[in-house]
Order: structure tokens, then C-alpha cells, then sequence
């Protein structure tokens, strides 16, 4: 009806009111169906944009999809076909993006009579089962703390959205209930497109609805919990293992030299440490896993035999959703087909061991201590309750003691059940490999060579019977190679030139003379980066220099910085040089993007007329007014602003230094001479800095964060391939004698080494 139909309808019955041949019974009667009518024309003008709420749920679908996909061709890249979560995570912002695609499973009291509305929320369903599946490795990435968040919040999603299909059941909204009044009125429109859809929307959702979108996601959320139990437990015995072999690790260090073969080799191990105690691939092997790998791929069945229904009815939606019902439909489905090959490839992840066999026979009714220990921690762990009554203290520590018995004892019953279920796997892998013959699919020995083997005691294994095969090695082995060769493919070459030009460290003590005091108020504080700037802002601030030297210079400083920082923030952590390096990086972005330095146009500083001394003179000018606008009377600074007065400080004291070199002579200096010698003084100090590198690659493989272990030797991996060349060329240099390993990060104790008289 229009959205004036009731208008029209209570004029009509005005109109009737003045006939004579209506009775007043039937006008009473009529009137009473007038506020009814003009509710149902508001409720049609208000669901207006239900169609653009249907295109936001089908959006909210596609971002998961997308997170989806982008995990499996990362798995397939990779050669992980454990299908590791690298994207698609269980966090604050994925569950309010399922919420939102979880929309017509909550809608409880919209009709949706069509076939599509039904197969939609049916689907729906399907689609969140198949993505609670692809989150279960993502919960061995998250610390203690938010695993136990983010289970809870899944929880309340999961229960909430289960609540709502049960209601919607009982109330016949989902399935479609038809009472007598709607087949009067089918009937009545003549409509048999519409009673065939009734018997198949009832007959499909009937059967499945209430068993398969009811049990299968609260069985997922079951075994998430029991994960993560699990995996809590797991993390520990991982990092006793590791730290037991990271200890070992240290003694072969001290050992061995900072050789690129030897750094290498440092890298292997701890990249086999990572990717053998990876909680992710522990979890992918639980028994959990598995089983929501099976049950994905029969919730997948399910939904395909839900769509053979829905595509004959493709054009039967009744819903106020209308034409974005189909949307939603066609977008969750590819999404539930999509979201099941890294589940069901997870089913299989044991086989990247030795005993594989026995995870899925062996193991049957054995229940591992890992899965409980939490459970009985807590069970024993005495909890201080906030009752002065004896009486209510031991009634709570009875309560306490009987809920963690009776979740040991579900917990027990989850495992047992997911071990049976995951043997479903098992058994298509022995047909498999009766076909394909077993080396196809079960890893054989193959014979490894030379110092490929020697990472093998690197291996972190769970349990003392797992050990990885043979072809599992190899393919970490494989993976390491192909991330220095990714870190090789951008390796810095303007850095490469910049540091050949170097042919010592003498530019450590020739940029700053020692016998120049800081300005008065100031502290004197140097660090590699903020010599390098300031060097940097001096040479770009010389005219009649060639472009393509200054944008060479440019581009090398560039490349450089950035391992100055890893350098400064690895090796050089302290509070107040954490404060001068991240100031280092604004002035940087000033001086290269602005062209100013602390606010001063670079250009107005160096005149294309002017001389060495009078630019010189002029930026020590500067450096001084900046710290005392008065230039008579010292006005001591804020605390805000100490970086930016260290900076001044080192500029006048750099150009001091370049005033007390040439002396009288400055006047006849050429602009590119001192092009020249301040470019070399920079290499000499890149150079000095970068001798680092081994110590900051070495360190980086090691973090105490065990979630990102990994990525921490992936970037060290990296970093390597990238500095290979550069490593090498310094490694020729011989360094000071005077110059202790501990003292390297430090470039006050290169210059007192370099200069010991001061």
C-alpha cells in the first residue's frame, strides 16, 4: 500500500459514514483497521534504507573474506599449509566487523517468508562457523591477558547470536511458520511460486537450522575455549625450551666470529627455535584444530545443499531487506567456500612430524597434561574471598572446587570427542596415500648434507617424542634463504657508495674539536644520528655544488639513518637518548621535506654570493641566537625544547670546528672541498656506527615476547640479506684496539678511542 494508503483509507470511511445503506456495525469495524493501516504505511517509509543496511552487512561479510583470503595465499606463498593468522585475528575491531555480518541471524522479528530471506540467515550462520574456524590459530598470538578478553567477547558474540536463532525457532521466524491465514492469502493472490518456496524453505531449514546453527557454533566455541587453555600451557613449555636452547645459542656465539657465514648460521638457529615453537603451529596440531577443520568441512556440506535450494528461488525475497537479501546470500556463500580450505588443510598439520601417526591413533584416549594443568593450577590455587564469615568461606571454596572439577571434567569430554573427530582425517590420508603411494603424502628420511643438520638441535619440540621430518627442515631451511634474498633484493646502494668513499673512522674526531665548550646551560650530548644531520644540514647548505652530488649525499644519509636508528634503539636504549633520537628524526624530515632547519629557510642562510666563512658564520649565528634570543643574556630553555637546544649546540660547535680548521684561509676555500670533507667525515661516521650491525642482527632474533618471535627474526633475517655487502666491506676495517665490544654503540667512546688526549 502507499505511504498515504492510510489517509485514503480514513477518507473512505468518512465518506462511508454519511451512506445510509453501511450499517454502523461494519463502519465501526472499518475505523478500527484505520490506526493499523497508518502504523504499517510508517513502518514501510522507515524501512526504507533497509536495502543499504543489507549492502552493510554484505560489506562487513567482504572485509572478513578478504582477511581470509589474504591468510590463505599467504599459507600457499609461504609453504605454511598450517595456514598461519596473520591478517584475520581475533580482536576488538574483527568481532565488531562479525557483529555487523551476523546481522540477520540477530534480527528477531523481521518477516522473512521468501526463500532467499530464509537461506540467507541460514547461511549467515554457516559463515560465522566457518569463520570461528579460521580464527582458532590466531589465539596463540595474544599474551594471557587479552586471549582471556577476546575468548570472553567471542563468547557473548557466539551465545548471542545463538540465543537469537533459538528464539527465532521457537517464535517459527526462522523456519518461516505459515498458519492458515497465510495460505488464505497465498491462495487468494494465486501465488504457486510462492506455496512451492513454502515447502522447500520449510523443508531445508527444518532439518538443519536447529541442529547444525544451533549445536556446531557453540561445539566451536567449546573447543576455542579448551584451546585456549591449552594454549596458555603450550607458550609456557615452549619458552622453558627455548630459553634452555637460547642459553647454548650464547655459548656458540661467544665462540664463533661475526663472520656473514657465522651470523647467518646464528639466524638459522634462532629462526628454527621460532618457526619449530611457533604457539601457532602447536596450536594448529591440537586435536581442536582437527576437529573444527572436519566440522567446518561438514558445515560447508550443509551450506551447499542449502544453496542448491536457494538458487532456484533466487528472486523470492519478501523481506524489507529486498533486493540486497541476494547480496548478502551470494557473498557469505563464496565466503563459507572461501573460509574452509585453511581449516581443512589444518587437519593434516601433524604430518610435518615424524609421529604423526600416533597423533591420530596413539592418542586417542590418552589426554595430555597440557590441556588441564591450568585447570588444576587454578583448582589448587588458594583465592582470597571477601567474606569475614568462616562459614561463606568455605562454602565458596567447596563452589570453587566442585565448577573446576566439573570444567576439568568438559574439558576432558571436548578433547576425547575432538580426537575421535579428528580421526576423519586420518582415515582419508591412508586412502589417499593408498592411491598416491605414502611418500606423497607422509614425509620419508632424505639425506641432508653438509651444515644443513646442524641447526637440528635448534629444534623446539612440545613434547620429547615430536620431531619434525626431514622435509620440514628443509622447507625452514628454504624459508630463511628466501628472506635474505628478499632483504638482498633492497639493499641500500646509495649507503653501498657512501661508505666506499670511507676509507677509516678519522671523521668520528674530526667534525667536533674537543677543546670547543658547549654553550653556556647546555649540557653536551651527541649520538650517531644527530652528528649525521647536522653534518648533512651543513653540506646541503653550501652553493654552486653539483645536484646530482648533494641528491647522492641525500640519498645515502637517508639510507643510512634508518639503520642508525636500529643501531640507537638496540644497542643505545637509554631514556635520554631515546628522546634525542626520535627529535633526530623530525629535524631530518625538516631539513630534507621543509628545507629548514629548527625553523630557519635554508636557503636564506646560504646566498649563492656568499662565501664559506659568511655561511658558516651565519648558521653559527643562528645556532647561537636559537639558544639566547638576546645573545647577551643566556635565557635557559624549556624542558620541551633541550633537543632542539642540543642540536644548536652541535651545529655551533661543528661549525667552530670548521671556522678553527681553515682559519685565516677560510676565505679561498672552495665550496666543494668542503663538500667533499664533510661528505667523508659522514662516511667515516655511518661506517663507524655500522659496525654495529652483527650485534643489532643477532639481537633482534632474540625477544622475550614469544608471540612475536617470529617477525623478529624474520627482520633480522631481512636486515641481513640487506647489509650483507656493507658488513663485509667493514669487516676489512680494523678498528680501534682501545675499543671494547660494549663500548661499539657508542660514539663518544669511538672518539675518546680515536683521540684518547683530549
Amino acid at each position: 500500500m502507499p505511504s498515504n494508503g492510510g489517509y485514503e483509507y480514513a477518507k473512505v470511511v468518512d465518506h462511508l459514514n454519511t451512506s445510509s445503506v453501511i450499517t454502523q456495525d461494519l463502519l465501526n469495524f472499518l475505523e478500527s483497521y484505520t490506526v493499523t493501516l497508518y502504523q504499517s504505511s510508517r513502518q514501510d517509509r522507515f524501512s526504507g534504507p533497509m536495502p543499504w543496511i543489507g549492502i552493510y552487512i554484505a560489506s562487513a561479510s567482504i572485509l572478513c573474506i578478504v582477511a581470509m583470503m589474504a591468510d590463505l595465499v599467504h599459507g600457499f606463498k609461504s609453504k605454511k599449509l598450517w595456514f598461519p593468522t596473520k591478517y584475520f585475528n581475533l580482536n576488538a575491531a574483527s568481532l565488531s566487523v562479525i557483529a555487523v555480518a551476523m546481522k540477520l541471524p540477530m534480527d528477531l522479528n523481521s518477516i522473512m517468508p521468501g526463500a532467499v530471506d530464509q537461506n540467507a540467515k541460514i547461511v549467515s550462520m554457516a559463515f560465522m562457523c566457518t569463520m570461528m574456524a579460521n580464527l582458532m590459530p590466531s589465539l596463540a598470538t595474544m599474551n594471557n591477558k587479552t586471549l582471556v578478553s577476546n575468548i570472553i567477547g567471542l563468547g557473548i558474540l557466539v551465545i548471542t547470536v545463538v540465543v537469537n536463532v533459538c528464539i527465532q525457532i521457537r517464535t517459527g521466524v526462522l523456519p518461516y511458520s505459515f498458519d492458515d491465514e497465510d495460505f488464505v492469502i497465498s491462495h487468494s493472490v494465486s501465488n504457486t511460486t510462492m506455496q512451492e518456496s513454502l515447502k522447500v524453505v520449510e523443508r531445508a531449514t527444518s532439518t538443519f537450522a536447529a541442529i547444525t546453527y544451533v549445536v556446531v557454533p557453540l561445539m566451536f566455541l567449546m573447543m576455542q575455549t579448551c584451546s585456549a587453555l591449552a594454549i596458555i600451557t603450550s607458550k609456557q613449555i615452549l619458552e622453558s625450551k627455548y630459553k634452555q636452547v637460547h642459553e647454548s645459542s650464547l655459548i656458540d656465539q661467544r665462540r664463533v666470529t661475526s663472520s656473514i657465514e657465522n651470523l647467518k648460521q646464528q639466524v638459522l638457529n634462532y629462526w628454527t627455535m621460532a618457526e619449530s615453537g611457533n604457539p601457532q603451529i602447536i596450536a594448529a596440531c591440537f586435536a581442536t584444530s582437527s576437529a573444527s577443520g572436519t566440522l567446518c568441512l561438514y558445515n560447508t556440506c550443509i551450506m551447499i545443499r542449502v544453496m542448491t535450494w536457494a538458487i532456484k528461488y533466487l528472486w523470492d525475497y519478501n523481506s524489507d531487506y529486498k533486493w540486497s537479501m541476494v547480496v548478502i546470500l551470494l557473498v557469505q556463500a563464496f565466503g563459507v567456500l572461501i573460509g574452509t580450505i585453511a581449516p581443512v588443510g589444518r587437519c593434516f598439520t601433524p604430518l610435518r612430524f615424524k609421529d604423526a601417526t600416533s597423533w591420530y591413533s596413539g592418542r586417542m584416549l590418552s589426554i595430555e597434561s597440557y590441556w588441564t594443568k591450568k585447570l588444576y593450577d587454578l583448582k589448587k590455587r588458594s583465592t582470597a574471598f571477601p567474606f569475614h564469615s568462616r562459614k561463606n568461606k568455605i562454602v565458596n571454596h567447596i563452589l570453587r572446587i566442585w565448577i573446576l572439577r566439573i570444567c576439568i571434567g568438559i574439558q576432558k569430554s571436548v578433547v576425547v570427542c575432538c580426537k575421535f573427530i579428528s580421526f576423519y582425517p586420518y582415515v582419508l590420508l591412508v586412502f589417499v596415500s593408498y592411491w598416491l603411494g605414502p611418500s606423497a603424502i607422509i614425509d620419508e628420511p632424505s639425506h641432508v648434507e653438509g651444515n644443513e643438520v646442524v641447526h637440528t638441535r635448534f629444534v623446539l619440540r612440545f613434547q620429547d617424542d615430536m620431531e619434525l621430518t626431514e622435509r620440514t627442515l628443509k622447507g625452514i631451511t628454504q624459508s630463511l634463504n628466501l628472506c635474505i634474498q628478499k632483504g638482498q633484493r633492497k639493499k641500500p646502494s646509495n649507503l653501498k657508495m657512501l661508505i666506499n668513499e670511507s676509507r677509516g673512522f678519522e671523521g668520528v674526531v674530526k667534525y667536533d674539536n674537543h677543546h670547543i665548550s658547549s654553550l653556556p646551560g647546555i649540557e653536551y650530548r651527541n649520538s650517531w644520528s644527530l652528528s649525521l644531520v647536522t653534518l648533512t644540514t651543513i653540506a646541503i647548505c653550501l652553493p654552486n655544488i653539483q645536484k646530482n652530488m648533494v641528491e647522492r649525499l641525500l640519498r645515502g644519509v637517508s639510507e643510512g639513518l634508518a639503520y642508525v636508528a636500529l643501531v640507537e634503539e638496540s644497542l643505545n636504549a637509554t631514556d635520554d637518548y631515546l628522546s634525542i633520537q626520535k627529535a633526530a628524526k623530525t629535524l631530518w624530515l625538516e631539513v630534507t621535506v621543509d628545507h629548514k632547519w629548527l625553523g630557519y629557510e635554508l636557503q636564506t642562510l646560504s646566498p649563492q654570493t656568499d662565501s664559506i666563512k659568511q655561511i658558516i658564520l651565519r648558521l653559527r649565528y643562528k645556532a647561537d641566537e636559537y639558544l639566547n634570543p638576546h645573545l647577551n643574556i643566556f635565557i635557559p630553555v624549556e624542558s620541551t625544547d633541550i633537543c632542539n637546544s642540543i642540536y644548536a649546540d652541535l651545529m655551533y660547535r661543528i661549525t667552530q670546528t670548521i671556522i678553527l680548521f681553515y682559519g685565516t684561509s677560510i676565505d679561498q676555500v672552495n665550496h666543494e672541498v668542503l663538500f667533499v670533507r664533510l661528505s667523508s667525515m659522514i662516511s667515516d661516521i655511518l661506517a663507524a656506527c655500522l659496525t654495529n650491525l652483527p650485534q643489532v642482527i643477532v639481537m633482534k632474533c632474540h625477544t622475550t615476547e614469544i608471540e612475536k618471535r617470529e617477525e623478529s627474526v624474520r627482520a633480522a633475517a631481512q636486515l641481513l640479506g640487506e647489509t650483507t655487502e656493507i658488513i663485509t666491506i667493514l669487516q676489512a676495517r680494523a678498528r680501534p684496539e682501545s675499543l671494547d665490544q660494549d663500548d661499539l654503540p657508542f660514539i663518544d667512546k669511538w672518539r675518546a678511542s680515536l683521540n684518547p688526549t683530549p
